[in-house]
């Protein structure tokens, strides 16, 4: 019986799922009961506001397309990562799409759930991107109360 829990947090990226599937591949056997960790999965869904940003009077007639759109990708996900767990053999998983930040939402759910370990991809942006953009991997890191793994997708050697 697993007595810690872990978090892997995903998004749409490549990135998100090679940690997912490299997490599986280190911590979990296939055809064994006896993992570890017990494994939760988190998506965090952007609010359709957030998505399109505050625009002009045309906005709140999109909100609805953006909020069905935003449902889709997080059901694809969804799949895509039950998918994986399949075909690795672990199917003793919860997945949560959660609405918000994903940098809230994954250290909402590392205190929620009481976690010992979050795992996150990284999508390997520069400082200037990350400065921009924020890095979620970053933020965790320094706010999650628990250990942060952060799996980096090897780059392809010409």
């Amino acid at each position: 019986m697993a007595s810690e829990l872990m978090i892997v947090g995903i998004d749409d990226s490549t990135e998100s799922m090679y940690a997912l599937e490299w997490t599986l591949d280190k911590f979990f056997v296939p055809y064994s009961s006896n993992h570890p960790f017990k494994l939760i999965i988190v998506h965090a869904k952007p609010s359709p506001a957030s998505a399109i940003g505050f625009g002009g009077p045309g906005a709140i007639d999109v909100l609805p397309i953006v909020e069905a759109d935003l449902k889709k990708i997080a059901g694809r996900v969804s799949e895509k990562a039950k998918e994986i767990c399949n075909s690795k053999l672990v199917n003793d998983v919860i997945i949560e799409v959660v609405e918000g930040d994903s940098r809230n939402v994954l250290c909402e759910a590392v205190e929620k759930h009481q976690a010992s370990i979050l795992v996150v991809g990284n999508h390997g942006y520069g400082a200037i991107k990350r400065a921009v953009l924020g890095s979620v991997s970053d933020y965790c890191a320094h706010h999650a109360h628990c250990t942060v793994m952060i799996v980096k997708k090897p780059k392809i050697k010409h």
